[in-house]
C-alpha cells in the first residue's frame, strides 16, 4: 500500500492538473486544440510498461537507495552511471519543479478567494523551503502526509468525472472521432510529451533500501500504480474533453491554460467546486514535489557513496538519518528551475530524459541476464515472466527511440 501511495503521489500532480491543456494543443499540431489526448496518455503508459517491468526485476536484485543510477552503474560502469545519475537527478528535479510551476498556476484562484495579493514567485519558493525541510525529517513523515492527499485527490477527480457524465451533455465526437486526434505524428509526439506524467511510477525504487519485503512489495506496487494512474489519466482527460470544447482550455494569445482542472471543475460545478479543485491542485502538487525531492536527492547521495561526487553529499543527518546536503542541493537547483525555465520546456526536457533512462533500464536487464556468468551476483527476487523476456525490453528500447525521434 505504501509503495503504491508514494508512486502515485509522485505521479498524480502536474500530469493531471497542468499537462492536459498543453497536450490538447500539442496534439492539434500546436495551433488547433483537439480532444483525443486520452490516447496519448494510454500510449505513453504502454511505453512505460517495459521500463516498469525491468525496474521491478532490477530493484529486487539491488534493493538499495539510488535506484536507476545503481542499476546502470553496475551494468555499464561508472562513466555511463555518472551520466545517468546526474541526468536522473536533473529529470526528477525538473519534474518536481514542474509541479511547483503548476502550483503557481492555481494559486491565483486562492488569491481571489481570500482577497489577498500573493507574490506567486515568493510563494512557490517559500513552499520549496518547507518541502526541503520535511524531506530532511524522513520518509515515514512523508508517507503520513501523502496518503490522505493522494486518496482524496484521486476520489475528487473521479467524482467530478461522474458528476459531469450525469449532468452534462457529452460530445463523444470530440474525443473519439478521427478529427480529435490530429496526425499520427501529432499523436506520437504528444505521447512523448505526456510521458513525464508516468515518471513517478518507478520512483519508489530510488528508496528501495527503505522498503520492507522488496521482492514482493516493489514489483507489485510499481505495476499496480502504473495501472491505476493510467486509468485515472485516461478517464479524467476523456471526460474533460467530452464535456467542454478543447478551446475552452486555451488562454487567448498565450496558448494552453496551465490550470485546466479548475476550468473543468468550475464549468461543470460552479465557483465553489472550482475553488476546491484549485486548492486540491495546490496541495497535490506540493505532495508531488515532496516525493520528487525524496527520490532525486538519493541520486547524488548514491553517487557520492561511490566517490563520483563530493563526499559531503553522503553525510547523514545526526538525528533524522537523511542525506540532508543532497536534499538541500536538490532544493536549490529546483528553485533556479522554477524561477528561470518556461513550463513547456520543463515538461519536454523531463519527458525526453525519462524516455532515455527507461531505454537504458531495459538494456540493463538484457545485459545482466545474458552475462550471468560474469555477473554471478545478479539474482533478482522477481523476474520478468518467461514469455515476456526479452521481447518487452526490446519493445521498450526501440519504442523509446521512436518516441524520442518523433518528439523532435
Amino acid at each position: 500500500f505504501s509503495v503504491v501511495i508514494i508512486s502515485l503521489s509522485a505521479m498524480i500532480g502536474s500530469g493531471l492538473f497542468v499537462l492536459p491543456a498543453l497536450a490538447m494543443l500539442e496534439m492539434g499540431g500546436g495551433s488547433n486544440p483537439v480532444g483525443g489526448v486520452w490516447l496519448a496518455y494510454l500510449i505513453a503508459a504502454l511505453f512505460v510498461l517495459p521500463g516498469a517491468v525491468s525496474k521491478s526485476e532490477l530493484s529486487t536484485a539491488m534493493p538499495t537507495s539510488g535506484g536507476s543510477y545503481v542499476y546502470v552503474q553496475k551494468t555499464f560502469g561508472p562513466l555511463i552511471g555518472t551520466i545517468a545519475g546526474l541526468g536522473l537527478w536533473a529529470n526528477f528535479m525538473l519534474k518536481s519543479a514542474f509541479a511547483l510551476i503548476g502550483f503557481k498556476a492555481y494559486l491565483w484562484v486562492i488569491e481571489d478567494l481570500i482577497g489577498v495579493d500573493i507574490n506567486l514567485e515568493t510563494a512557490s519558493l517559500a513552499l520549496l523551503v518547507l518541502i526541503v525541510s520535511i524531506n530532511i525529517l524522513g520518509v515515514k513523515r512523508i508517507k503520513k502526509i501523502q496518503t490522505p492527499i493522494v486518496i482524496f485527490s484521486a476520489l475528487y477527480l473521479l467524482s467530478l468525472c461522474a458528476y459531469a457524465l450525469s449532468t452534462q451533455e457529452m460530445v463523444w465526437d470530440r474525443v473519439l472521432s478521427k478529427d480529435s486526434f490530429g496526425s499520427w505524428n501529432d499523436v506520437a509526439s504528444t505521447s512523448a510529451f505526456v510521458f513525464v506524467s508516468y515518471a513517478g511510477v518507478t520512483k519508489i525504487a530510488a528508496v528501495a533500501g527503505e522498503i520492507k519485503d522488496p521482492d514482493r512489495n516493489l514489483p507489485y506496487g510499481i505495476l499496480l500504480s502504473l495501472v491505476f494512474s493510467c486509468l485515472l489519466y485516461v478517464t479524467v482527460t476523456l471526460v474533460m474533453a467530452a464535456s467542454l470544447d478543447p478551446t475552452e482550455y486555451m488562454h487567448g494569445e498565450h496558448g494552453a491554460s496551465e490550470d485546466p482542472v479548475y476550468i473543468f471543475a468550475e464549468a461543470i460545478g460552479g465557483g465553489t467546486v472550482g475553488a476546491i479543485a484549485a486548492i486540491l491542485a495546490v496541495v497535490t502538487m506540493t505532495s508531488m514535489a515532496l516525493a520528487g525531492i525524496l527520490a532525486s536527492s538519493r541520486f547524488p547521495f548514491a553517487m557520492s557513496r561511490d566517490r563520483l561526487l563530493p563526499q559531503f553529499l553522503e553525510n547523514l543527518h545526526e538525528r533524522y538519518g537523511t542525506p540532508h546536503w543532497a536534499i538541500i542541493g536538490t532544493g536549490l537547483a529546483m528553485g533556479l528551475a522554477i524561477t528561470f525555465l518556461p513550463v513547456h520546456d520543463v515538461a519536454e526536457l523531463a519527458s525526453g530524459f525519462k524516455i532515455m533512462i527507461f531505454m537504458l533500464i531495459n538494456a540493463c536487464v538484457i545485459v545482466l541476464r545474458s552475462t550471468s556468468k560474469s555477473h554471478a551476483w545478479y539474482d533478482p527476487g522477481w523476474k520478468t515472466p518467461w514469455p515476456l523476456y526479452p521481447l518487452i525490453q526490446l519493445f521498450g528500447i526501440f519504442g523509446g527511440a521512436a518516441l524520442l525521434y518523433l518528439m523532435g
